[in-house]
């Protein structure tokens, strides 16, 4: 079963290596769908390591909820099962270099800002804290001026009338200065008629 409103979501699951699997590819696109994709190797990595320890160490069954919650700028990931024995810190000398698996809690230590283990009914919660970006707003670009759709046409010449003069703005091609002043906030579209008036 899984449920995840809006910044929560927990599976729960038997921690057997096939479903160990499955979760880690759950958090990971939970974490992608909240924009942590940063967190993402750390949050599979201690998630897999409290899977495993349950998968070998508790009792009387493998059943567990795993959890992750997000609050304001933490990342929260829990695994609580039905054994009450707390863990403990295996010394991470005796484990095989490249293993990918079973130092425990130690390497949870290693990849989070902090961890945790309390009592929980008949059984305990052990938990690891990341720490989440916090999300920068985007710098607003400024906006454009000049060089719109509507000032280009405004800014074309009316043809001037037999015997009138024409300006000298028209002939070079430069916008006239009303054009200029129209696509600033505030100011009124002058017409192209009164742009050539004379």
């Amino acid at each position: 079963m899984i449920k995840h409103p809006s910044r929560h979501c927990s599976v729960e699951l038997q921690a057997l290596p096939s479903r160990i699997g499955q979760v880690r590819r759950i958090v990971s696109a939970q974490l992608r769908y909240w924009h942590l994709d940063p967190l993402i190797d750390r949050a599979a990595l201690g998630v897999t390591e409290l899977l495993t320890n349950v998968h070998r160490h508790a009792q009387p069954d493998k059943n567990c909820t795993v959890e992750i919650e997000l609050q304001l700028d933490r990342l929260t990931v829990s695994v609580r099962d039905h054994d009450p024995r707390l863990p403990v810190v295996e010394d991470g000398t005796e484990i095989a270099p490249m293993a990918t698996c079973g130092r425990g809690l130690a390497m949870v230590a290693a990849v989070s800002e902090s961890w945790g283990v309390r009592p929980h009914d008949d059984g305990k919660v052990v938990w690891f804290t990341l720490p989440a970006p916090t999300a920068t707003p985007k710098t607003a670009r400024p906006q454009r001026r000049v060089a719109e759709p509507t000032s280009r046409l405004i800014a074309e010449p009316e043809p001037a009338s037999a015997g009138a003069p024409t300006p000298a703005h028209a002939a070079s091609g430069a916008p006239a200065t009303a054009h200029a002043t129209a696509a600033v906030p505030g100011a009124a579209h002058a017409p192209a008629r009164s742009a050539v008036a004379s």
